[in-house]
């Protein structure tokens, strides 16, 4: 495996400090195909800011407006052409951050999920302890599922009642190995490197 792509169960679950551990541990590049919003502090520039001398690639589609990339993408009178995307070109691993959720839309007709089966990349799907949580997690793991994308990593970010983790843990296949980030309030090098240090010992 030389490329991951990095999910989530839903919007503000830790993707992108948990993209940053990820890119540290694998000394890895990034990219993020889609940034909608925040243009002058995006999450290429957070990757850039919190990990060591990482590779961040141009993504394909930069929007100003906050919000789903459809709709961001309409208020700059832009289509989303899933065909655009094409991977960065690195001799490093890969470490891909899509925006939000599963089923964040692209365009009317396409959605994240979609971006992922065309890119043909195994990928971790981070979770995060809410109410709503086992849900948000299964359908995704169904919606992965449905699609016959492999589910490489579940991400647990921060930390879990027992009974939560429990449910969602012994949901996923075997083969997809469970990965423990945690809490990081404040993400700063020495935050991202101690987590990346951490994981060392997990032998991912």
């Amino acid at each position: 495996m030389n490329k991951l792509f990095i999910t989530g169960i839903g919007t503000e679950v830790g993707k992108t400090i948990c993209s940053a551990v990820l890119t540290q541990y694998f000394k890895a590049d990034y990219w993020k195909p889609v940034q909608s919003g925040d243009l002058e502090y995006s999450d290429s520039y957070k990757i850039e800011s919190w990990t060591d001398d990482t590779v961040c690639h141009p993504e394909t589609y930069r929007f100003k407006l906050a919000a789903s990339p459809h709709q961001s993408a309409r208020e700059e009178d832009v289509q989303i052409d899933i065909n655009h995307f094409q991977i960065p070109q690195t001799d490093n691993m890969l470490i891909v951050e899509g925006a939000g959720g599963l089923m964040v839309p692209l365009s009317d007709d396409t959605f994240m999920i979609d971006l992922i089966e065309k890119l043909e990349l195994p990928t971790a799907l981070v979770v995060r302890n809410y109410l709503g949580c086992i849900n948000h997690s299964l359908l995704s793991i169904m919606a992965l599922e449905q699609k016959e994308i492999k589910l490489e990593y579940l991400i647990l970010n921060g930390t879990f009642p027992p009974d939560t983790e429990r449910v969602i843990s012994g949901y996923i296949k075997k083969e997809t190995r469970i990965i423990r980030i945690p809490e990081i309030d404040q993400p700063t090098k020495d935050s991202i490197r101690n987590a990346a240090e951490q994981l060392k010992k997990t032998n991912l």
